[in-house]
């Protein structure tokens, strides 16, 4: 089986656009979450988001096909042009039938569809945009990843709600540990934060109702936290074979250990209350490559902020990891950025690899009471500088599927 390395991370996110920015938000514990400015949200009951402030997609992409671009995939073309500069992957330096595109949404190109709707309920269906349908779909944005750079090989996107993004690259870490391609642009992007998709999740009681201090809203593992902040934005990773980044002379940034998944088989959308998927996982991801449990130090949590969903996760790496999870920093990267939905672990996964390779650990900010039930190092406040040895980062999503994926440091 082949070993896999990280080669280039991009990242669009609120707390920082490219890969240093977002570093930088990271570190200093910085708030993405703020009052909703993309649409009047002032008959919502949930008028804070975390937005993407400032994006600029023509750099990305060619200025007379950006309207052709629903916001999500206009993220997701950004993120990977970073990864992809990162990891030096330049034309002539690879075989592109041996370059898989594996990018996943949660939802898509709903902005679009919401759009368009307006459109043909106001106008007729004769001034709806020819371009609705290849907007709107869920695995366009790996078809123009692919298409921009001429990448010939497998090509397609995961769908499994909030984890969708680490769904996907656990198939892309497959496919190159078993040889099927030499390398993969992976990751996630999402950009749901519209009227319908705000009201939905405001009217199932998932989102968090503190309109009045939104840099506070997001506050997982906190004992006042009361549901999630919607985030969106993109994560884009380069996997590679150890072949390959040698035959280019590439340095890794972490190495890609393990991958697990699982259902819970219990509800629409509240976790299995001990975490049983979670645990399965979790599990799975370590056992991969025989990686002994006392090696990680650091999980990346799913962490949304929900009072269900926080306390199932910590009780399942509690069971993962026995007496050693006393021992394990964890955190979560949601306390700043939001729920990026289907991106979720696609940004947690390069804040994770971020952290493994410029050795610091970012904190849980909002952090001010810890739940009782939640007795592990949350790293609250505060960055610290550390040395990740090994990582986990989780996702879980509605349905209960649940996926884990495992990096160590070079």
């Amino acid at each position: 089986m082949n070993r896999v390395f990280v080669t280039g991370l991009g990242a669009v996110t609120p707390i920082g656009i490219g890969i240093e920015e977002f570093a930088a938000g990271l570190r200093a514990g910085r708030s993405g979450v703020g009052p909703i400015t993309s649409f009047d949200a002032s008959q919502h009951s949930v008028k804070i988001a975390a937005e993407v402030k400032g994006f600029d997609p023509s750099p990305y992409i060619a200025k007379k096909e950006i309207r052709r671009h629903d916001r999500y995939s206009q993220f997701a073309m950004a993120a990977s042009h970073m990864a992809l500069q990162q990891a030096r992957l330049e034309p002539g330096t690879f075989d592109p039938r041996r370059v898989g595109v594996i990018f996943s949404t949660g939802i898509g190109g709903i902005q679009t569809f919401e759009a368009e709707h307006d459109v043909i309920r106001g106008q007729g269906p004769g001034r709806v945009s020819p371009f609705l349908v290849p907007m709107m779909i869920c695995n366009i944005a790996s078809g123009y990843i692919a298409m921009a750079h001429g990448f010939k090989g497998p090509n397609f996107c995961v769908v499994s709600a909030c984890a969708s993004g680490l769904h996907g690259m656990g198939e892309a870490y497959l496919k190159l540990a078993h040889g099927l391609i030499d390398i993969c642009v992976t990751g996630g992007a999402e950009a749901a934060i519209t009227p319908l998709t705000v009201a939905g999740f405001a009217q199932m009681k998932a989102l968090s109702t503190r309109n009045d201090a939104p840099e506070k809203a997001s506050r997982p593992f906190d004992a006042d936290r009361d549901g999630f902040v919607m985030g969106e934005g993109a994560g884009a990773l380069i996997f590679e074979t150890e072949a390959s980044m040698q035959r280019r002379g590439v340095t890794p940034l972490a190495e890609v250990i393990g991958y697990g998944a699982s259902a819970d088989a219990y509800h629409l959308t509240a976790p299995e209350p001990n975490g049983e998927g979670a645990f399965q996982a979790m599990s799975e991801a370590i056992a991969f490559r025989q990686t002994p449990p006392t090696t990680f130090n650091y999980v990346n949590c799913h962490g949304t902020s929900t009072p269900l969903g926080d306390v199932a996760e910590i009780l399942a790496i509690k069971r993962v990891f026995g007496d050693h999870a006393k021992s394990l920093m964890v955190n979560a990267t949601k306390s700043m950025i939001g729920h990026l939905l289907g991106a979720a672990g696609a940004v947690g996964a390069v804040a994770t690899v971020l952290q493994i390779s410029r050795g610091f650990v970012h904190p849980t900010i909002n952090l001010d009471r810890c739940d009782e039930r939640i007795d592990l190092d949350c790293v609250p406040h505060t960055a610290r500088e550390a040395r990740i040895e090994a990582a986990l980062v989780n996702s879980f999503g509605f349905g209960g599927q649940n996926a884990c994926l495992a990096f160590r440091r070079v």
